[in-house]
């Protein structure tokens, strides 16, 4: 079986083959193709992919070329984590935005359209050179904002690119083990929008066990979403919620901390991965103690400015582990392409889960996997706190889906205006402007206004 990696020189492509050198199956990956536009990344990448298979004698076969259309032919599943105008283009964003005063992270807010509109033109070709080339494969999209990104390539796709995020997937793991549970065998009942959802139940032996996390501080206080919302308003929303949620919980106070950050994240990783690869252009360079240790630092540092926010601390040892979208991927794969029955919380089009929404909008839900795909389970309706967030949001994404296919500003505008972390049109014809100068890619959205 044949994967394709589009985003092969990317940073996190090692977390993904550790897992396919995991699994020894029947039906398993035997080949990788790495493709990316940068051939000294992929030079890298490969170094690190070489180390970890050396001994490991049934490894999937490694190649990497920068011929997109080589890469798609023959793919049995194709995995896109490709990142438009890279890391540069990231902290531009975050820049932008929060010289007007408005949060730039890199999926939520202003950052996040700008990023969507980026990247959801790459996306689209993406899809139709998919679909032309490789119409049997299954897309698996972990390219932020990944529901967006999703929705935007199920145009072209269908039912047949799923995409997939860590983060529930690492809260719902910390919830169970929280409670004592076992994370393979609890279920978790989780319901929104790409780094935009709440879990709701976490059952156990079919009893929801989250109503005894709720109830007692010192569980709550335990792990790291407790501490980042704190029990207070945990219990008071009667659910935890996504981490991504406290840009808008506590919005005045992120935009506050990421200002008076010496450096954005963005920035960071940018310096921290420029490192990384300018290292690895010595052939002498350990590639993947190099790589281990510069992922342990990223890791670490993640979402920092929002913790001493909360006054939550440093990362502790269980927070630091991985949400394993590495191992999503692995598991979604492995059902669809062996039948092999799961559930997994995934973006997938609603069809009617959620009456808030049509059927084409994409949201992230459990979903049932086998060989025909993924299908969402039925969830109880949103709590009205969510509805508002959720549709706003949502309508957010179509605007930036008609900016992307139109090119017209006034779409864009309108993707801004209507976030709920931008509070003024005049803000949102700013942040344009601001994005335009920032990226040539947004050319097409017109000339900034004298």
């Amino acid at each position: 079986m044949k994967l394709t990696i589009l985003g092969g020189g990317g940073f996190r492509v090692p977390l993904v083959y550790g897992a396919l050198l995991a699994d020894h199956a029947e039906g398993r990956v035997t080949a990788v193709t790495l493709y990316d536009t940068d051939p000294d990344r992929l030079t890298a990448v490969a170094r690190v992919l070489a180390e970890q298979a050396d001994g490991i004698p049934d490894a999937p076969a490694v190649r990497a070329t920068t011929d997109l259309d080589e890469a798609l032919r023959g793919a049995d599943f194709v995995f896109s984590a490709i990142r438009v105008g890279g890391l540069a283009g990231r902290a531009a964003d975050e820049r932008v935005a929060l010289d007007e005063g408005v949060l730039g992270q890199e999926t939520v807010g202003a950052g996040g359209i700008a990023y969507g509109l980026r990247t959801v033109p790459v996306a689209v070709d993406l899809a139709r050179r998919i679909a032309r080339l490789a119409p049997d494969a299954w897309v698996i999209n972990f390219t932020n904002p990944a529901g967006l990104v999703t929705e935007a390539m199920s145009r072209h796709l269908g039912d047949r690119v799923i995409g997939i995020c860590d983060s529930p997937v690492g809260l719902g793991r910390r919830i169970a083990r929280v409670l004592g549970a076992d994370p393979d065998l609890a279920r978790v009942d989780y319901v929104g929008l790409n780094h935009l959802g709440w879990v709701r139940g976490l059952y156990v032996g079919g009893r929801d066990e989250l109503p005894r996390l709720l109830a007692d501080p010192g569980l709550l206080g335990s792990f790291e979403e407790g501490r980042l919302f704190g029990a207070d308003w945990l219990r008071s929303l009667g659910a935890i919620p996504n981490e991504y949620l406290h840009y808008y919980y506590f919005n005045r106070e992120a935009v506050r901390a990421y200002q008076d950050a010496a450096q954005t994240r963005g920035a960071f990783l940018r310096e921290q991965q420029e490192g990384f690869y300018g290292r690895m252009k010595d052939p002498a360079t350990p590639a993947l103690a190099t790589w281990d240790r510069t992922r342990a630092e990223r890791e670490a540092t993640y979402m920092s400015e929002n913790r001493d926010v909360a006054g939550a601390g440093e990362r502790e040892e269980s927070d630091l582990e991985s949400g394993g979208y590495e191992q999503v991927a692995l598991a979604l794969m492995r059902a669809i392409a062996r039948d092999e029955r799961t559930t997994l919380i995934l973006n997938v089009r609603n069809r009617s889960t959620l009456s808030v929404l049509d059927a084409d909008a994409v949201i992230e839900v459990p979903c049932l996997v086998d060989a025909n795909g993924a299908r969402p389970v039925s969830v109880d309706p949103l709590p009205y706190h969510a509805v508002g967030l959720v549709t706003s949001v949502k309508a957010v994404e179509r605007a930036v889906l008609d900016a992307a296919a139109s090119g017209s500003r006034a779409d864009a505008v309108r993707a801004f205006a209507l976030h709920p972390l931008v509070d003024s049109v005049s803000v949102a014809h700013r942040l344009v402007d601001g994005y335009v100068k920032a990226h040539p890619g947004l050319a097409y959205l017109g000339a900034v206004r004298s």
